[in-house]
Order: C-alpha cells, then structure tokens, then sequence
C-alpha cells in the first residue's frame, strides 16, 4: 500500500518580498479557522544565511516580536564559522516537519534559498563528486571573474542563477561541470514524500527595487554595521568571524566587511548593496520562474491566497 505523502504550504519569492510576515498571517489565520482541520501551523525558514548564530540583521532575520507566537524551526542551527549545506538543512527540515505534523499542526516552509526547498521537496540526490580537492584550491586562486568566465565556457544554465563573487561556490560548480558535463539542476533519487502546495510571493520590478533599498536603510538604522562589527571583533578572543568568511556569507556581510576594512565608505556601501542585493533576487526568480508548480501572487492579494489554501487544503 502506498504511503500517503505529507502535506507542505510553501511560500516562496525573492528577497525582500515579504515571504516572513505573510507567512505568519497565514499560520495564523490557519489555526484560528482551523483550515484543513490543522490546529495550526509553524513555520520552517529555508534561508541559507538565517541558519547561522548571529547573522541577525544582516540577513533580515524575523524577530520574535514580528513571529507573534508562531513557532519557526531552523533559525541559529549552525555556527557561521563553519559552512553549512543543503543536505544538512534537508535532514533537519524532514525532523521539523515529522514533528509539527505529528502535533496536528500544517508545516510551512518559508524562505527564498531554492535549492533548499528543492532539495526538500524534490528529493534531490547529489553529484558524487569529491570535494575540497586539490582541483578546487587551485581554482579558488583564480579570481572570481576569472571563475565566472570558466563556469559561463563549461556550464551557461548554472552560471545564471550562482553568486558570481562567491569563490567556493564558483570553483565547486566548475569541478561538477567538468565532471558530469554540467551541474544537474535536478537529480530526482526517489518520488518526493512530500504533497507540497507552493505560492510565490512576487512584486513589480521597480515596487521591489524600492523595497529593497527602504530595507537596507532600516537595517542600516538599526545597527547592521554595528552587528558585522560585533561578529569581527567579539568580546572573546577566537570567535571573531574572519573578514574571508564574511565574504563567503555573501552580500551584506561580504560588502560590510570590505566597508570595516575601510574598502568603501557608507555611501558606497549603500549603492553597492542595493544593486547586489536586486541582481540576487534576479537570480532567485530565474530559479523559480523554472518550476511551473509554483502560483504567483502580489503579497498584498492575501485573500486570493487564502481561497487557493482553502482549495488545495479544505475549509
């Protein structure tokens, strides 16, 4: 007898979209109308930077004022001084989901990191490649455009939707490339487990540019210099988060950490991570925008999105 697959709601979309707040109005909204007779929801975040202990503001972390008793799962799991990959965060994910739904609750998974949610849902299996080889230290003391070119001449499809600044990740789909002919989008190993209802959360171009700058301004204001600075130099010698690493993290802690070094100033800080963080949520949607799965809506249509939960769900 085949065993039936668990139900999933999934909210998705690139940053800065406001994924977070609707997905607590939803949770919310599920355990007061008992929608699907769930007694409620909780929330699992699939962010590849939120995992980490620390990177608070930066990564635009939900607060637990703003989580307003919704329980969240995968939030501060890992130490960001250690890398932390998607398999890892698939096996904590499928404990989470085992969980809340063994309490009767709906688990949702939000986030904007898809291949996470692909590699949850989708059941992704993983080049058998090896890692960290002499292959990829030589790589690694390329330069990133030097990379970017390479990963453009062997794989184009990949080199669309990868951080072209980010070293580690550049050299290891250059070694995936080079050994299976391009690094697989998909590598389904078994039928998913799971019956996963996915909406996208999307907004106009330009309403999202200003979003994206009027919350990088915000966090400005609320002390994400002061945060990177507290990550570099702590108060107990050995913890500090090395400039190198910030700049692996990507984004904001990679360009805070140029502007400690003193390599920018507040100004270009500003203009160089409002345009990096809208070429990275350009790279999100080329992700997502392959999944015809996924029902796209404007966040603030939450009506029409409730009816298609009633739909997918039940009243």
């Amino acid at each position: 007898m085949k065993k039936a697959k668990l139900p999933l709601l999934v909210i998705l979309g690139p940053t800065a979209t406001g994924k977070s707040d609707l997905a607590v109005k939803l949770a919310g909204w599920i355990a007061q109308e008992k929608i699907g007779n769930y007694s409620g929801a909780e929330i699992i975040s699939a962010d590849s930077r939120q995992v980490y202990k620390g990177l608070n503001i930066g990564t635009g972390k939900i607060t637990s004022e703003e989580m307003h008793g919704i329980p969240h799962h995968l939030l501060d799991v890992a130490d960001p001084h250690e890398r932390f990959t998607a398999i890892q965060w698939k096996q904590l994910a499928e404990h989470a989901i085992i969980d809340i739904a063994a309490r009767g609750k709906l688990p949702i998974i939000c986030g904007g990191t898809g291949f996470y949610i692909s590699t949850l849902i989708d059941d992704l299996g993983f080049p058998d490649v090896e890692a960290d080889t002499e292959e990829q230290k030589k790589l690694e003391a390329l330069s990133v455009d030097e990379l970017f070119l390479e990963l453009k001449k062997v794989d184009p499809n990949r080199s669309s939707a990868i951080d072209p600044k980010n070293k580690r990740r550049l050299a290891r789909a250059i070694i995936i490339a080079r050994a299976l002919g391009a690094v697989p989008p998909i590598m389904r190993s078994v039928e998913s487990k799971y019956h996963a209802n996915m909406i996208g959360i999307t907004l106009p171009d330009e309403k999202l540019k200003e979003k994206i700058h009027a919350r990088l301004i915000q966090r400005l204001g609320i002390g994400m210099i002061e945060e990177a600075k507290r990550l570099h130099t702590p108060l107990l010698m050995g913890l500090e988060l090395s400039y190198e690493r910030m700049d692996e993290l990507g984004l904001e802690y990679r360009y805070l950490s140029h502007y400690l070094q003193e390599k920018l100033n507040q100004e270009e800080l500003i203009e160089k991570l409002a345009t990096k963080i809208w070429q990275y949520a350009k790279r999100q949607m080329t992700w997502f925008k392959k999944d015809q799965r996924i029902v796209w809506f404007d966040p603030r249509k939450i009506t029409e999105i409730q009816n298609l939960i009633i739909e997918k769900f039940g009243k």
